[in-house]
């Protein structure tokens, strides 16, 4: 299900409306803002995450300093730094604002003074939208994600959206479920008050 509209800005008001009702905007190429609400849904059930035994090994040599919400706008430039991208300026803008309302959350990776990885998304109630990811040295994404699931779990949540599903996030654990039973569980997951 796709619904498109073109406002002059992208609004954080009807932003936040359209993740409690489970659509999420993209723009397209020219900047077209798109509204979306796949069906099925791919999500990140806690329980069945996994990490393969080398990234664990990883995560235990922490060869990156992971930080939260340091440098949101900074992240969303850098996972908008690819030539298919839907994270324009525009989106920049929002999701900054929506960062300093407490709604939108990023998850770093820091080599040194230098940012190497990064994921960002929403949070309202136990829910958690994951938006976008990148990485610019080996593990720096996954482990992000990592941090941000070890997080997640200690705060309560219980829905970590991932939108769609990929080769990458289905090897961790992301699997897809119908439309309805996420809308369910969405339900569900604003009903509580989870602290970030």
């Amino acid at each position: 299900m796709i619904r498109q509209r073109q406002p002059e800005k992208l609004d954080p008001v009807l932003v936040v409306r359209a993740y409690a009702q489970g659509i999420f905007p993209m723009a397209d190429e020219r900047g077209k803002i798109n509204w979306y609400a796949p069906d099925p849904r791919a999500i990140l059930e806690h329980e069945r995450f996994h990490v393969s035994r080398s990234l664990r090994a990883t995560w235990r040599k922490q060869p990156y300093q992971i930080r939260m919400d340091t440098v949101f706008e900074q992240v969303m430039h850098c996972c908008g730094g690819r030539e298919d991208t839907w994270i324009n300026q525009e989106f920049i803008t929002t999701y900054t604002y929506l960062h300093y309302k407490g709604l939108a959350h990023c998850v770093e990776a820091w080599d040194g003074d230098k940012l190497v990885g990064g994921l960002y998304g929403v949070a309202l109630g136990g829910a958690f939208m994951g938006e976008s990811m990148f990485s610019s040295a080996p593990d720096a994404s996954k482990l992000c994600l990592i941090a941000l699931v070890e997080h997640l779990r200690s705060r309560g949540y219980i829905l970590h959206d991932t939108q769609f599903i990929t080769p990458h996030l289905a090897s961790m654990g992301v699997i897809e479920i119908p439309r309805l039973e996420y809308e369910r569980r969405l339900q569900q997951a604003l009903q509580l008050h989870c602290q970030w």
